[in-house]
């Protein structure tokens, strides 16, 4: 049990790193993307839009694998596996987060943008000043969901043989001829979602301030 847990722990450091390698890339990438999305220009709206579309449309599981696979097959180039993952794991969820922002910029009144103007605001101050902050306090519930389900996410790394949290589980598994490891690995995702949830309660918290 000590050893199986041990890997376990090994396995749950891995899944963290997918977890927090993937934050770190798509939700700054994905301001740009959701600005584009609300771009004036047709040339930029519409390859975002079915970026959005593609990223939106197919599942994790084959978007990591076309990452993996798809460099050799097209230009016989390759590159280790824990990378094709956080590429794939990045391009989907900042899709996914920059749809997010665009319904929380969206939902500023356009009232608040004029006032600013009258009050000397440049475009950027605007945005980062006053648009911004509101902007992050709406859609703490709608990331919350979706940074919960990249915990949960991260188990599909395993398909391409990335011995993540999950995939040392089932190995454990079938050794055992026991379902305990799946349970295990189970409760170790649920303590990783319980402090991803407590973490955006407190953030709502402290951003009451804008109701």
């Amino acid at each position: 049990m000590v050893k199986m847990l041990g890997a376990m722990l090994e396995g749950s450091l891995v899944s963290l790193e997918i977890f927090f390698l993937t934050l770190a890339f798509a939700l700054p990438l994905a301001l740009p993307v959701a600005l584009g999305r609300m771009s004036a220009s047709r040339w930029i709206r519409a390859p975002v839009h079915v970026y959005s579309l593609v990223m939106r449309g197919t599942p994790l599981i084959l978007q990591i694998i076309f990452v993996y696979f798809a460099p050799y097959y097209l230009f016989e180039a390759s590159y280790d596996r824990f990378t094709a993952v956080i590429v794939a794991f990045t391009i989907n969820y900042v899709a996914y987060f920059a749809e997010i922002y665009r319904g929380g910029i969206q939902s500023i009144p356009k009232g608040q943008h004029e006032a600013a103007k009258v009050l000397g605001f440049t475009r950027a101050d605007t945005f980062f000043r006053i648009v911004l902050p509101q902007v992050v306090k709406r859609i703490l519930p709608a990331s919350a969901n979706e940074v919960i389900t990249l915990v949960k996410d991260t188990a599909l790394a395993q398909t391409i043989g990335v011995a993540e949290l999950f995939r040392v589980a089932q190995n454990a598994s079938a050794r055992q001829f026991s379902t305990t490891p799946i349970f295990i690995a189970g409760a170790f995702y649920f303590v990783m979602n319980w402090a991803v949830s407590e973490l955006f309660l407190r953030l709502e918290r402290k951003l009451a301030y804008y109701s």
